[in-house]
Parts: C-alpha cells; sequence; structure tokens
C-alpha cells in the first residue's frame, strides 16, 4: 500500500505518488539547475580561492604547517558536524528552495567575517561557520534535481551540475591568483576601524557574490515531492509523537537504515571518506607545494593550472558518463564498478604528480588525476541516490556527503601534519603528498572493490521490488 507522509510545517509544498506523477515543465527544471550550478560554482570558488590564499595566510598570520591545514580543514567542519544531518532534515520536510538560499547567505555573511578577522582564532572562528552555513547545499540541491528530471535525465541533471564545480575551480585558481598577486602590490586597507590584509578584500568581495546568489535561489519554483514508501516503513507517521520526530529530525531514522543495508553502504562510505583526505588535502596544500617545490607564484600557477583543470575536469565528466554507460550494458552494477575503476586511476596520478621534475608535468598529472576523480564522481553519487530510500534521501544523502566533507576536511590538517611532524622540512611537502597518497588511496580503490557486489544485489532488490 503507498502513502505519502505528510511533515508538519512543510508549507504549501506538495507531494505526489508514482501513480499521478507528472514532472515539472523542462524550462523550470534547467533554471533550478542553472541556479543550483551557480551556487555550487560559488562555493567551490570560495574554497578554490582560499586554498591559494593559504601560503599568505600562513606568513601573514605567522602559522606553522600544521595549524595552517587546521585552519584550511577541521576549522570548517566543526560545526558542520553538529548542523549537517539537521540541515538535510529541514531539506526532507521544507521548501528546499528557502534552505539553499538560507544556507548560501550564511556563507556570504561568514565570508564577509573572514574577511575582517584580525587573526588566527578569529579567522578560526569564520571557517567554522562557513562549514554550518554550507551544510544545507548538498542535501537540498540533490533531493530538488531528484524532484525535478526523471530517472532517465537524472545522470544528465548530475553531470551538469559537475560544472559548477569546474567553473569554480578552474575560475577560482585562474582569477584567485592574478587577484593575489595583484593585491600584492597594494597597502593594507582599514575597513570598519580594522586592519585588514590586502588579500582579505578578495574574500569581502566574495561576501557580496553569495548573497547575491541567495537572493536568485528564491527565483527557483519548488518542485512537489515524490513519496513512495509501504506504510509500515513510514519514517514518521502523521501521528508520530514529539520524540519520535526529534529521533527522524537528528537523522538516526537514515543512520539505521544505512545500518540495515551496511553491505552495500559501508564500502561506498570507506572508500569516499580515505578518498577524500587526500583528494582535499592535495586541493589544498597544491599552491603552497607549486611554490615551495618549483618557486612558482600564485599568478603562475593560475595561468597554468586553470586551463589544465578545464579541459581535465570537462572532459571527467564527459568520459566518466561514457564509461558509466559502456559498463552499464554489460554489467547491473556499473555505477560501483566504474568509480572502483576510477579510483585506481586516480590513485597512480596522486602519487606520481608531486614527483615530477618540473612544475608544468606536476600540474598535468593532477589535472589527469582531476580528471579521473571528477568522472568517478558521477557514478558515486548516482549509485547513492540509486539506493537510497525516497523518503530519507535527504539524510542518507547528507549522511554520505558528512563522510565525504568531514575526511575531507582532515586532509589539510594530515598532510600539515605529516609535513610538519613526518617530513619536518618545509621545501619538502612533496614527500607529505606521496605519503598520504600512496597510504590512502589503495585502501579507498579496495573498500570500493568490495562494494561492487553488494551494490548489484541492492540494486537487483530494488528493481525487483518496482522501483
Amino acid at each position: 500500500m503507498a502513502g505519502v507522509v505528510a511533515a508538519a510545517g512543510s508549507g504549501n509544498e506538495e507531494s505526489q505518488s508514482a501513480q499521478e506523477r507528472v514532472w515539472p515543465s523542462t524550462g523550470a527544471a534547467y533554471w533550478a539547475l542553472f541556479v543550483i550550478i551557480l551556487a555550487t560554482f560559488l562555493n567551490f570558488f570560495d574554497q578554490t580561492v582560499f586554498g591559494m590564499l593559504a601560503q599568505r595566510v600562513k606568513v601573514d598570520f605567522g602559522l606553522t604547517d600544521e595549524q595552517l591545514g587546521f585552519l584550511g580543514g577541521p576549522a570548517t567542519v566543526i560545526f558542520f558536524v553538529f548542523a549537517g544531518i539537521p540541515m538535510a532534515r529541514l531539506a526532507d520536510i521544507y521548501p528546499r528552495k528557502f534552505v539553499l538560499a538560507g544556507g548560501m547567505a550564511a556563507t556570504g555573511v561568514v565570508m564577509a567575517l573572514g574577511g575582517m578577522a584580525q587573526g588566527f582564532a578569529q579567522f578560526v572562528g569564520s571557517r567554522m561557520f562557513l562549514g554550518a552555513g554550507g551544510s544545507a547545499h548538498a542535501p537540498a540541491a540533490y533531493s530538488m534535481i531528484a524532484d525535478y528530471f526523471p530517472p532517465k535525465k537524472i545522470t544528465r541533471a548530475f553531470s551538469l551540475l559537475q560544472l559548477g564545480f569546474i567553473g569554480g575551480t578552474t575560475i577560482g585558481v585562474l582569477a584567485g591568483g592574478k587577484l593575489i598577486v595583484e593585491l600584492a602590490t597594494w597597502p593594507d586597507q582599514t575597513v570598519l576601524g580594522l586592519h585588514v590584509h590586502n588579500w582579505q578584500l578578495i574574500l569581502l568581495g566574495q561576501a557580496v557574490l553569495g548573497l547575491s546568489a541567495a537572493a536568485l535561489l528564491l527565483t527557483v519554483k519548488e518542485p512537489p515531492r515524490l513519496i513512495v514508501l509501504p506504510k509500515a516503513e513510514a519514517e514518521v507517521a502523521p501521528a508520530a509523537n514529539l520524540g519520535q520526530r526529534i529521533i527522524a529530525f537528528t537523522g538516526l531514522n537514515a543512520a539505521r537504515a544505512i545500518h540495515a543495508r551496511g553491505r552495500v553502504y559501508y564500502p561506498l562510505f570507506i572508500g569516499l571518506a580515505l578518498s577524500a583526505i587526500e583528494t582535499f588535502g592535495l586541493a589544498f596544500w597544491r599552491v603552497p607545494f607549486m611554490i615551495r617545490t618549483y618557486g612558482w607564484d600564485e599568478a603562475q600557477i593560475g595561468m597554468v593550472m586553470a586551463p589544465m583543470l578545464l579541459v581535465s575536469q570537462l572532459a571527467g565528466i564527459f568520459f566518466g558518463g561514457f564509461f558509466v554507460e559502456w559498463l552499464a550494458k554489460r554489467y547491473a552494477d556499473a555505477n560501483v564498478r566504474a568509480a572502483t575503476i576510477l579510483f585506481g586511476l586516480v590513485t597512480i596520478c596522486a602519487i606520481a604528480s608531486p614527483m615530477m621534475p618540473t612544475g608544468e608535468a606536476s600540474l598535468a598529472v593532477m589535472a589527469l588525476g582531476g580528471m579521473f576523480g571528477l568522472a568517478g564522481a558521477v557514478p558515486q553519487n548516482a549509485a547513492i541516490q540509486r539506493i537510497a530510500p525516497n523518503e530519507m534521501r535527504g539524510q542518507v544523502t547528507a549522511i554520505y556527503l558528512f563522510m565525504f566533507t568531514f575526511f575531507g576536511a582532515m586532509g589539510s590538517f594530515v598532510v600539515g601534519t605529516v609535513a610538519q611532524r613526518v617530513v619536518g622540512v618545509e621545501a619538502d611537502l612533496w614527500k607529505a603528498l606521496v605519503i598520504t597518497a600512496g597510504v590512502l588511496l589503495p585502501i579507498a580503490t579496495i573498500a570500493m572493490f568490495f562494494g561492487i557486489r553488494p551494490y548489484r544485489e541492492e540494486v537487483a532488490r530494488l528493481e525487483a521490488a518496482g522501483r
């Protein structure tokens, strides 16, 4: 018996059953996708530019590599630990466009606070709140896209969503590098009576863009939700008591659903978590690595890296989609099988890139690894959306992305700690990158490999149940 779960406080948002499903118009769907891509672009632009600023932050605030690594990752995830799942719950029960707009507005405000930070402690505080503000973006965006596009088009939609990542990372590298070097010739500024380093002006500009994107998200039309589940498996029945609703809000029900099918979820989570440490660690430390190893400045890094990233990431989207579709003709587990193969290729590139004899060769191998990594992101996301219970999709996605965000945020700190406490020579940062890649990525690839069979069996079960 199919039923619809109605949550208190859902406003005027409708839900539709499978029998009466009418998909939103193409125009509305692609406008929403465009705005979400733009917001995603700004989120990754902010992250990329901050990574470009890393060496400047270290010098102006007198930080060690370990402190810099903490600022680059763990500082942003502290509040995410507490806010991530509840914010994802908001995406399950309230209009998602308001959740997205609110998170984007909060991000803009926090960026402004970072632009006026007067020291390491204040900067850490601003990065903490930045993680909380951004915690709602992916769950709400993924859930909305899944209700805008039918199953046959959802992979295309998720592929296009990667354009936000591509634009943010490539333009962030190019524009960020030029701005940093250009502003280095400016004197420090006084804003509202506060001493502001010249590079902090970039953060203030990003705050304005974030607030503008929040306003644009309000123009998106909220799509009706499709919720189909047996009544006995409802996440929270309409008559649920307060305690049951609190439990649902914390995400415990979604965690139980994941644990109940741990054989299929856990390998995906473990592989994603370990690879995220290396991926985020390399992304944050690549500019200090290039400066210390090859003597380049941010503008030179941006000029060479940006076109390489653009080509590799565009190729990654198309290669990922093509590769998965090719495997899907032969295997029911194509999503996880493709991710496993691509993880292996990323491993090779991540270990090799810091050991290249020239800066150009190092960036080229990094870009190749980025291509394989982005190609693998599409089947990973599609795999989770395929097996997640519809009524808990936002929360399951949030838990999955929590693994990516939390462990990814540890990446900059892990690399910084290895660089400071194991390698011990600032100029030999490349050794820390090789060590972390050589330890973490092979384990991640093996974990994904062990997830192939359980995923195949879960897909067969869902298809037999009509999903």
